[in-house]
């Protein structure tokens, strides 16, 4: 990479650090320009990847995925729990209730919302769930749904996550992903090495936020659908990026405080009312029952799921379900993990894994039940309605239940604009956190880096919706969370050295710099 076109990236970035940040951008220009001119052969080429990665190395998500969520309960309860993630008179930068609506809204947002109806009604299915009696069904399709939305879920962001805030806050390393890495690399990790890990951390995070950003334009799709009769189809699809992008880039400009922080509490407040409308306008009682029962079954069986998908599901379903969502966490954790990093300094180990991991995920599982529950009894009353309705359209489910309860122009309205919002949420989460990774670890780059990645995002997302849908989009998951999972392994091995090595500070926080390439603590 020559001089001159690094001075120019410079000219226009200012902040910018020109090997990770054009590297970066070629990767998805090529991308964009490959799959939007020859979308046949893009086709057949994404179907083979998915293919190789699921025949052969599926069982490398299922082992990943079961060690991180045994680091980090390992953690919670030892020695290192009481650590903080900062200078030892340091203080949290937000108080708990938007620390954990930014954690939510960054870590689940769209998916949560595209699936936590289509995923247990398309569980639940004769198809699927053969002869067993309606309640048997029932649980056994939310215990699947728990276990993809669940512990392990937010155990991939919390290995990412705990590492970036431990290297940079408690360290004064940068905060970039390649901090991560600085107990097997040592200084190596500013150069071609630290460079390559940050490269694959921003590919990985882009596809997997354009993943979430494609399946909220289908369900936003079917919500105008509903409401106004406006055409489902890809050129609607590809126009709401377009425009939820540019709400986003509005959000990015105010910045962390005045933008994210405010919506991700916007988000948790029309939601829980959402929430609170469906749980009461539905079956209520039965949808309590359910959701006690359905922890009861998780605990029992947590283990056990753990496994259980390479053992006993097919390949094509293992694709459409739990290795596309290993993989698409995985290729979220870069994203998630450096934000929930960025958002937590100031808190122990133990804390940040008690919000962080238990926290998210029992309101994960509540939102579940409530409208998994309530569209599993309106489906059983109705006859299939809903079950119907998903097999020809997931993105529409959400919306078919709505249909089954009162005020459902009002409550399609409401869930629409949760969808729009936690869709912005989603967009300058991940621009603010793509940009951190190419400006070299710098936790506030200039507004324009943070424009021009919310801008690439929509145009990712519309190209992966383009070319397939949403077949493609859990495809592109797949195939970037592959590689990183990889990384992660070492990241998790990179942490364990460091605070296993010597004893910790109880003191001043050891710092480290770029310019001297040493730590004090070493």
């Amino acid at each position: 990479m020559s001089n001159q076109i690094q001075t120019k990236a410079i000219a226009c970035f200012p902040k910018t650090h020109p090997p990770v940040f054009l590297a970066s951008s070629m990767i998805m220009a090529v991308f964009v320009v490959l799959v939007t001119s020859y979308q046949k052969s893009a086709k057949v080429f994404i179907d083979a990847v998915q293919a190789g990665i699921v025949n052969h190395f599926s069982w490398v998500f299922t082992l990943c995925t079961f060690l991180f969520l045994c680091l980090i309960v390992w953690l919670l309860f030892s020695r290192f729990g009481k650590i903080k993630l900062g200078r030892p008179d340091e203080t949290p930068e937000f108080s708990r209730i938007t620390w954990f609506a930014m954690m939510f809204s960054a870590g689940m947002g769209i998916g949560l919302v595209f699936w936590s109806i289509a995923e247990p009604i398309s569980h639940y299915t004769p198809e699927s769930g053969g002869s067993i009696q309606q309640m048997e069904a029932a649980r056994h399709a939310m215990v699947i749904t728990y276990f993809h939305w669940g512990l392990h879920a937010w155990a991939i962001f919390m290995v990412v996550g705990l590492s970036l805030a431990y290297f940079a806050f408690r360290k004064g390393l940068p905060l970039s992903i390649r901090s991560a890495f600085y107990p097997i690399l040592g200084n190596r990790i500013y150069g071609w090495m630290g460079d390559v890990i940050d490269v694959f951390a921003v590919v990985g995070t882009m596809f997997g936020v354009a993943t979430s950003l494609g399946l909220g334009s289908m369900q936003v799709n079917s919500g105008l659908h509903f409401l106004a009769g406006i055409p489902q189809d890809k050129v609607w699809q590809v126009g709401l990026i377009a425009g939820i992008t540019c709400c986003a880039t509005i959000s990015v400009v105010l910045g962390l405080e005045k933008g994210i922080s405010r919506l991700s509490h916007f988000n948790m407040i029309v939601g829980a009312l959402l929430v609170v409308f469906v749980l009461i306008a539905g079956p209520t009682w039965y949808v309590l029952k359910f959701f006690g029962v359905n922890l009861l079954d998780y605990a029992e069986q947590v283990l056990y799921l753990s496994y259980w998908s390479e053992w006993e599901t097919t390949q094509e379903w293992k694709s459409s379900w739990t290795t596309f969502y290993w993989g698409w966490w995985i290729a979220w954790a870069p994203f998630v993990g450096l934000f929930i990093a960025r958002v937590s300094r100031g808190r122990t180990i133990r804390e940040f894994i008690l919000g962080g991991l238990f926290g998210p995920a029992l309101a994960t599982f509540l939102w579940l039940s409530v409208f998994g529950g309530t569209a599993i009894h309106l489906d059983y009353e109705t006859g299939g309605a809903i079950s119907t309705a998903v097999s020809e359209n997931v993105s529409t489910a959400l919306f078919k239940t709505l249909n089954q309860l009162p005020m459902e122009q009002l409550t399609a309205g409401l869930a629409t604009l949760v969808i729009i919002t936690f869709f912005v949420t989603s967009s300058d989460s991940g621009s603010l956190v793509i940009d951190i990774l190419t400006a070299g670890g710098h936790q506030d780059p200039p507004t324009v880096q943070r424009v021009f990645w919310a801008v690439m995002e929509g145009v990712i997302a519309a190209t992966l919706v383009v070319a397939g849908g949403l077949k493609a989009l859990q495809i592109a998951a797949i195939a970037s969370g592959f590689p990183f999972a990889l990384l992660m392994v070492a990241i998790c091995y990179a942490l364990y050295k460091d605070l296993s090595s010597k004893p910790q500070e109880t003191g001043s926080t050891a710092t480290a710099s770029r310019k001297d390439h040493v730590r004090i603590d070493e």
